[in-house]
């Protein structure tokens, strides 16, 4: 099939280049020329484990393309995704603005039957929308499907792969038809694709990322008031998981979730309740136990060094909101950081992908070493803010010779608490003991 994708962010590289992958002639579109030429060069513009080999493979057989021009992209496509930014406006709402701009402009150009695909995660009634801002323009044909997307950062190439259900809201039987033909490769092992209406596909985005969030941010509670009464969050968190109806997933404590969906997804659902006369308590409560538990390291670190961090070097190892990834938007880190540079601490940091997005932010206020144990030397404390793979088991040894004092602030509960203790740091962690 012929499949253009307009936009080339996270998702419409990821849906564009997975399509490709199963033979699709796939035509990607976005405005910015200077992003489209070093595709067009081979160049990968984000960074996401296998999507490299997969866009390399499309592009030399001539299935996976670029273009800035929005009229090529119609031309060429029979299904039309729509992966643009819906950005967090200052009221929590998302800003529909650049898939309402790009569903205009496709009125005044399409010249035949399309299938225009809300791929980007937007909130009940989009589909409406989209349809009117075309209808507006043209007399042409066309149909307007709801096909959010659940992909995993770090893993988001295998999610469309092998995807655990598709979701299609879509009310005309033609679209539908197309839309599972395209999808049909991905399914093969028996995952369900789901048919509902526009509204309900597109509700079922933010109720799945809403209530991931909700279930982090309970255990995140859970882990706070551990620490007031002397339970072990672990122990706690092993014996809910093990209760099928609760499930092992998303019940590690830490110091918020980031991301470019979770909050900005949760914000808008409450917003969207909000603007039809619903309260959504419970969201509510997310959004501002997450917001303190961004933070929730902070007051340990200021009592450990008495109110004074004025030049105290402090190595954070871990930027980005979750490991294989080098997105920031919403990272814990962020604020980490910010917080102690107001009080005068120095800042030395390493992510394996993260740096350089993190660099535009703060420029020369933080230092960047070359590799994790660089970020430790002459430190007066570490605090972890990601969990990457290469943290886990660390040379202690080392991290004692090259700090100037043995201090652990771990924002993702790392390390075993006993074999931390037996190697002689002071150990702080979410939702268990403290040692010293």
């Amino acid at each position: 099939m012929n499949i253009s994708v307009i936009g080339t962010g996270y998702v419409g590289l990821v849906t564009g280049t997975c399509l490709a992958e199963t033979g699709n002639n796939v035509l990607c579109i976005d405005i910015d020329e200077s992003k489209v030429k070093k595709m067009q060069d081979g160049i990968v513009p984000i960074y996401e484990p296998l999507l490299d080999t997969l866009f390399d493979r499309n592009i030399q057989a001539n299935r996976l393309k670029f273009s800035t021009s929005l009229e090529e992209g119609l031309n060429h496509g029979d299904i039309i995704f729509l992966a643009l930014p819906t950005p967090e406006d200052e009221d929590g709402s998302a800003d529909l603005s650049y898939v309402l701009g790009a569903a205009k402009n496709i009125g005044k150009l399409i010249k035949s039957y399309k299938v225009i695909v809300d791929k980007s995660t937007v909130p009940v009634g989009t589909a409406d929308r989209v349809t009117e801002a075309i209808a507006n323009e043209t007399t042409v044909e066309f149909d307007v499907v709801s096909n959010p997307e659940f992909l995993r950062e770090g893993f988001a190439v295998e999610d469309f792969l092998k995807p655990e259900r598709i979701v299609i809201g879509s009310s005309s039987d033609k679209a539908t038809q197309l839309m599972e033909k395209l999808y049909k490769p991905f399914v093969r092992s028996g995952n369900p694709i789901i048919i509902m209406d526009e509204k309900s596909a597109e509700l079922t985005k933010y109720a799945a990322n809403s209530f991931l969030a909700t279930k982090i941010t309970f255990m995140n509670e859970i882990a706070n008031f551990c620490e007031k009464v002397g339970a072990d969050v672990d122990k706690v968190r092993i014996g809910m998981g093990t209760d099928s109806r609760i499930g092992k997933r998303f019940l590690f404590p830490g110091i918020g979730y980031g991301g470019s969906c979770f909050p900005k997804d949760v914000k808008a659902l409450h917003k969207s309740g909000k603007d039809n006369n619903y309260n959504f308590d419970i969201l509510n409560a997310v959004i501002k136990v997450n917001d303190i538990q961004k933070r929730v390291l902070l007051p340990r670190i200021d009592a450990f060094f008495k109110g004074d961090l004025k030049d105290k070097k402090i190595a954070i190892w871990g930027l980005a909101f979750k490991p294989e990834t080098d997105d920031i938007r919403e990272a814990p880190a962020l604020y980490i950081i910010e917080d102690l540079l107001k009080n005068g601490a120095s800042i030395t940091a390493f992510d394996p992908e993260a740096m350089e997005n993190v660099e535009r932010k703060f420029g020369n206020q933080v230092t960047f070493a070359s590799d994790m144990y660089s970020a430790i030397q002459n430190a007066d404390a570490l605090i972890i803010c990601t969990e990457w793979s290469i943290f886990r088991t660390p040379d202690f040894n080392k991290l004692k010779s090259e700090m100037n004092a043995p201090v652990i602030f771990d924002g993702r509960n790392l390390y075993d608490v006993q074999d931390i203790k037996n190697e002689g740091f002071y150990y702080s962690s979410i939702g268990r003991k403290t040692i010293d």
